[in-house]
């Protein structure tokens, strides 16, 4: 049976072995990969270099929440890289300008304030600095678990002393207490604490949801002592968690919320959105950027946004997540391996107790692209426009995976 065109094109002359060893030549060796090199995508499947498909159950980290190569995504990367890719922000962005009309319209009431960056860590940076310039105290409050970026501010708040260890101090101080501790960030707070930030579920942490009061109780802390509660919804915004916010879930809105992954359509973009009197702290020259921001991202951004509104993918997460759960609930009480479940939507951690990155690369081998986070979580994040049937396939992988240990 002969390949299709997918698969043909997908093709390219080096094999695996040989792009591993060109990448341990020449680039630095930061990250620990698995060996598969993909060459190319479309919806929820993925093909590598030697023609091998599978089923996404990475996205990109969270950041393909539309699919691979969506054809609105792909209609507007055409009709705005042909006008206008790239301007300074000394000018004003016509792009830029609608997609955040657009995020204000969409956000929680009453963000509506945006500062465009190209990342995730540029968005909690910026929040990070906002927060600092409108209080004027330089303390946060970040809990254990929190992953929150590399570049130096929002370093300080990410909790592994793995990241953190080798380039403190930082000019920023956190305090770092247990996550679904109201008591413990109520005993953190002082003078000098400019904000609390957090994320609504914690991702690279473990798939961590807090328990129903929490986050509320956090908020009205924050009320009270007048200070600035920081949402990072980097990984969980768009549509992940089966809300287009993981706030929404408990009704909570931040003063200042980082955004970025999912929010352009598989390009690099991050924003920082935040209620109008903070953000008038931002006077000129207060932040910048070069590229942040820029027409062909915030486009894409724009599309983005639209296409999970628009094609009520939060509503197919929360729907599709249930079952997903369940279904590995189910197999949890049948196998020892499995420690515990959790998940929200499509983000979904699945605690183990023996190697999870072999167990990953056993998956990987069988079919589908997945990975893992926290030592022992394996994590199931499939873009939004996963078909029931190819979650039920990947799955099944999953589960043929564990029952072999």
């Amino acid at each position: 049976m002969g390949k299709n065109q997918d698969e043909e094109e997908g093709n390219l002359s080096h094999n695996t072995k040989a792009v591993i060893s060109l990448d341990e030549r020449f680039v630095m060796q930061t990250y620990s990969r698995f060996p598969v090199v993909p060459v190319r995508a479309k919806g929820v499947k993925v093909w590598d270099c030697d023609g091998k498909e599978y089923i996404d159950c990475v996205s990109g980290i969270a950041v393909l929440n539309v699919g691979h190569r969506h054809p609105r995504i792909l209609k507007v990367l055409k009709e705005q890289a042909e006008q206008l890719m790239h301007i300074s922000n000394h000018f004003y962005i016509e792009q830029q300008a609608k997609a955040s009309e657009y995020l204000a319209k969409i956000a929680p009431k009453p963000l509506e304030k945006t500062f465009w960056g190209n990342s995730g860590t540029e968005a909690v940076e910026a929040a990070l600095k906002l927060a600092i310039k409108y209080t004027g105290k330089h303390e946060f409050i970040a809990a254990q678990g929190s992953f929150h970026g590399r570049t130096m501010g929002a370093l300080a708040t990410t909790w592994n002393e793995h990241y953190r260890a080798p380039y403190a101090p930082f000019g920023i101080n956190a305090k770092f207490v247990p996550f679904n501790d109201l008591q413990a960030i109520k005993e953190a707070v002082s003078k000098d604490t400019a904000g609390i930030i957090l994320e609504p579920v914690q991702g690279q942490g473990g798939v961590n949801i807090p328990s129903n009061g929490y986050l509320e109780a956090v908020r009205e802390l924050c009320d009270e002592k007048e200070i600035l509660l920081i949402f990072d919804e980097v990984q969980t915004g768009f549509g992940r968690t089966g809300k287009l916010w993981a706030g929404e879930h408990w009704n909570v809105v931040p003063d200042i919320m980082p955004l970025a992954k999912a929010l352009g359509g598989g390009i690099s973009s991050g924003a920082c959105i935040a209620k109008e009197e903070i953000a008038k702290a931002f006077d000129h020259g207060a932040h910048g950027t070069t590229f942040g921001g820029n027409p062909l991202a915030c486009a894409l951004s724009l599309e983005a946004m639209k296409i999970v509104v628009e094609e009520n993918l939060s509503e197919r997460a929360a729907e599709l997540g249930k079952k997903a759960v369940k279904q590995l609930k189910e197999l949890k009480e049948d196998l020892e391996i499995i420690k515990d479940v959790r998940g929200i939507g499509l983000l979904i951690g699945i605690e183990v107790s023996k190697d999870a990155k072999k167990l990953c690369l056993e998956m990987i081998k069988k079919g589908i692209l997945i990975t893992y986070t926290a030592e022992k979580v394996i994590r199931v994040i499939p873009p939004l426009v996963i078909k029931e049937e190819e979650l039920e396939k990947a799955l099944n992988i999953i589960a043929e995976g564990f029952k072999q240990h």
